[in-house]
């Protein structure tokens, strides 16, 4: 539920379109709906401007179905993560508008209009980094952010970012995504001044110990306009990237 429609419950009862208990009926649903395995949120977009996203690894086919029809009854939009292409193909039997996004396994039923020339700037280290970039990425974009992308430029082939100085500085933050050492975030912490946002992946050998490494070094970054998100969640790099970008306004 969204300020738009509590208005318009607030009209048609002070109209005498609905009764107080019918008011209060609708309004029961802001906290949550209860579907027994999940509990949705319905109140997200006074917060975020945006509904619940739905985190989809792990979940069936089925529990996704219930909890998208769900959502959709109050939204018309949403956003679903880690959404493996079999699962895709199987829920756009039941809803046929689904944007599937592979490279960052996201799934969605419509991008958003860009809201400014303003953009978030997402890099790479390396091209095995992309999926995670991507997820970030699209994310900004469904929620009608302009993205500039500039993938595999990490330290071992740094000259390849030297030339793209202005792209950063003119960004009103940056999502460093890297692996490996995950070295990349403080290097680009070091040519702007502009807020830059971590993503440690588990891409890497040995004692990148699936991401543990990368994340480590991030955290003792000595850049101080670095801040750093979980392994692999370039959604949370973009949702705060969101949020960020609309305090800068």
């Amino acid at each position: 539920m969204d300020k738009g429609k509590i208005k318009n419950l607030l009209r048609d009862f002070k109209k005498g379109k609905i009764t107080e208990e019918e008011f209060i009926e609708k309004l029961k649903y802001l906290p949550y709906i209860d579907i027994h395995f999940a509990k949705i949120d319905t109140y997200r977009t006074l917060k975020f401007n945006f509904p619940e996203v739905v985190y989809g690894k792990g979940k069936t086919i089925q529990q996704l179905k219930s909890i998208i029809s769900e959502i959709k009854k109050f939204h018309s939009n949403m956003i679903v993560t880690k959404v493996e292409e079999n699962l895709a193909e199987e829920l756009k039997k039941d809803f046929p508008d689904i944007l599937y996004f592979k490279e960052g396994k996201i799934l969605t039923f419509k991008k958003g209009k860009k809201r400014t020339k303003k953009y978030v700037c997402v890099i790479t280290a390396g091209t095995s980094d992309i999926p995670i970039a991507e997820e970030a990425s699209i994310t900004l974009e469904i929620l009608g952010i302009p993205v500039k992308r500039i993938y595999d430029v990490g330290v071992a082939g740094i000259h390849r970012l030297i030339d793209k100085i202005e792209i950063l500085n003119k960004a009103v933050c940056l999502i460093v995504v890297a692996g490996m050492e995950g070295a990349l975030p403080s290097v680009v912490g070091g040519l702007t001044w502009k807020p830059v946002i971590g993503v440690p992946t588990s891409i890497g050998y040995g004692v990148n110990l699936n991401g543990i490494s990368p994340l480590l070094t991030m955290l003792n970054s000595c850049s101080p306009n670095v801040v750093v998100v979980n392994i692999n969640n370039g959604f949370g790099s973009a949702f705060f990237a969101y949020i960020s970008f609309f305090l800068n306004k």
